[in-house]
């Protein structure tokens, strides 16, 4: 039996211009097609990864009440190339609501215009049943969120020299106190 594979995602917005240039800038994209109700953009070889739906008329924005996507994720090779998405990132003014090292992933979450999170990861292991393995044991059923964690710390700490196991371990994102992950995820 065949499996599907991701294609895209879809968010409807009131605000196209604005959108568009974000997700450009988040993910290095470009536009492949764009008329008054729709965007395609893309960064890979798909032809687009994200589209923007804009209908006729005002739309409400999403609150931390609106069930509705939460998040969309992308995966970096490593931690290095993580930590230079989020230096190019910082350096246009995008920066992260939260960063979180859930353990299975170190994860940097951005909001974009719209109040959308977009997860810009790495996986912490090599295989995925060894991720599954950790999902099914004792720290993460403890703590399934896990720590926030200051990227500008985690920078330094690699620029100085810190083996990449010894970052992405919860332990070191445990050494300082900052707001609770889950309520910043939630809109608070």
């Amino acid at each position: 039996m065949a499996t599907p594979k991701f294609a895209h995602v879809v968010l409807q917005t009131g605000q196209p211009a604005v959108m568009r240039d974000w997700y450009c800038t988040v993910l290095d994209g470009h536009v492949v097609y764009q008329d008054d109700a729709l965007c395609f953009i893309t960064f890979d070889e798909e032809h687009h990864r994200i589209a923007l739906l804009t209908p006729p008329g005002p739309l409400e924005r999403k609150s931390p009440t609106t069930a509705c996507m939460h998040h969309v994720a992308y995966t970096f090779d490593g931690l290095d190339d993580l930590l230079d998405r989020y230096v190019l990132l910082r350096d246009r003014g995008v920066t992260p609501a939260v960063c979180i090292a859930h353990g299975v992933t170190t994860s940097m979450y951005y909001r974009d215009p719209d109040g959308n999170f977009v997860e810009m990861q790495i996986d912490n292991f090599a295989e995925p049943d060894l991720a599954t393995g950790y999902m099914n044991g004792a720290e993460y059923a403890a703590d399934s969120v896990g720590p926030a964690f200051d990227p500008e710390r985690l920078l330094k700490a690699r620029k100085d020299g810190a083996e990449v196991d010894e970052l992405t371990a919860r332990s070191w994102s445990l050494q300082e106190e900052l707001p609770d992950p889950m309520g910043v995820l939630l809109g608070g």
